[in-house]
């Protein structure tokens, strides 16, 4: 049979700034071709700086552009490509939005991979910029044969707020790159590449610094778990617009000995920091999907601890129910961190942690997504 053409339309192409959402579109595409499948991707931003092979994954504009220099570049760009495809992918609504009406001549398929009005609404956007967002979400979802979601979570989600029929829906998890993310090194090693003492225990996290993954609440609890852990290390990977606010925020609480910020790590350093703590951690408090970087850390061998949010549980409920803490406040982060690192929570064997990441596998991920993409076609 011979494998479908698919145009999928991406996200951000940064060097300066990356996602669980970006690491899912361009591991999913090099899977897809690994397994046959032809594919062509367009993106906002510069696919070069990246990484990207510039003959499969186009710019549809520069990074920064105004609204209309980044509809008129979709439409321009898309145009000819629909033409050469069977089937077109959506991975950001409005990026698919300005240009639904050509869209429309092929089937559609969404990755659901976030509320994005629910969450304007969360950070406090106005009136009127959630209302332009819910429109053009309900639009594409509207039109979209199928929809893939990550997690039970958002697929009820995605019934409940968008008053979606499940039967669209495909709950597919997220996948890890096994080549990339191992316990290649050991911890002492990792930690001296990265710079990280070597006798503190550490804590990490990387997120993108807004207000739904619950960055604020993590070092509140580490400033109470110091009391009883002196030697505790927070490190806060990512960046985003409430950076400045959360280093105030430390140095307010005069936490500057426990906690550190790493700023932006490129993807190629993210092994060497989920392998390096002693425990990953994934604060959020709303609209986590599946979070990649949770099996990315167990891939390295790094137990993890999580919020009963989202499709987080659903996760690591498989490996360890005790994984899940027991809220997302502050205090219960504290409870968590403490029970982790005071020895009253054994954390899961490192040869488990990693057998239990490779059941999601991208070449299996890939399969399962391809399987959508032949239905909705």
């Amino acid at each position: 049979m011979k494998p479908l053409s698919t145009l999928q339309i991406g996200l951000i192409a940064s060097p300066n700034r990356t996602s669980g959402s970006d690491r899912y579109y361009a591991s999913l595409l090099e899977a897809l071709a690994e397994l046959g499948v032809a594919v062509h991707g367009v993106v906002l931003g510069d696919p070069s700086a990246v990484g990207f092979d510039p003959r499969n994954v186009e710019s549809f504009a520069p990074e920064g552009s105004r609204a209309y220099r980044r509809w008129s570049g979709l439409r321009r760009t898309v145009a000819p490509r629909i033409e050469e495809s069977d089937l077109v992918v959506s991975h950001f609504a409005p990026h698919a939005f300005p240009a639904l009406d050509l869209i429309r001549t092929r089937p559609l398929v969404v990755h659901f991979h976030g509320p994005w009005a629910l969450e304007g609404r969360f950070a406090g956007l106005p009136l009127h910029t959630l209302l332009l967002r819910a429109l053009q979400e309900r639009m594409v979802y509207g039109y979209a044969q199928r929809l893939i979601v990550l997690s039970q979570a958002f697929r009820d989600l995605l019934e409940r707020e968008y008053r979606l029929r499940p039967e669209r829906v495909r709950v597919v998890p997220g996948g890890v790159d096994l080549r990339r993310f191992k316990p290649a090194a050991s911890k002492e090693e990792a930690r001296r590449e990265l710079g990280w003492p070597l006798d503190r225990p550490i804590v990490a996290t990387v997120r993108r610094l807004e207000k739904t993954k619950g960055v604020d609440n993590l070092i509140d609890a580490i400033g109470e778990v110091r009391r009883t852990i002196p030697d505790v290390l927070l490190v806060v990977a990512g960046s985003g617009s409430l950076a400045r606010e959360f280093e105030r925020r430390v140095e307010e609480g005069g936490l500057e000995r426990w906690v550190r910020f790493a700023g932006y790590v490129p993807d190629d350093r993210l092994a060497r920091l989920y392998r390096a703590a002693d425990w990953f951690v994934v604060p959020s408090v709303a609209y986590e999907g599946f979070g990649l970087v949770v099996i990315e850390a167990l891939a390295c061998g790094t137990p993890v601890l999580v919020t009963p949010v989202g499709g987080m549980p659903e996760i690591v409920d498989q490996l360890s129910p005790g994984l899940v803490m027991r809220g997302h406040r502050a205090a219960d982060l504290a409870l968590g961190l403490g029970d982790a690192l005071g020895g009253r929570l054994a954390p899961p064997p490192e040869d488990r942690c990693v057998a239990f990441a490779s059941r999601f596998s991208w070449p299996t991920i890939a399969a399962r997504v391809y399987d959508v993409y032949r239905e909705a076609a």
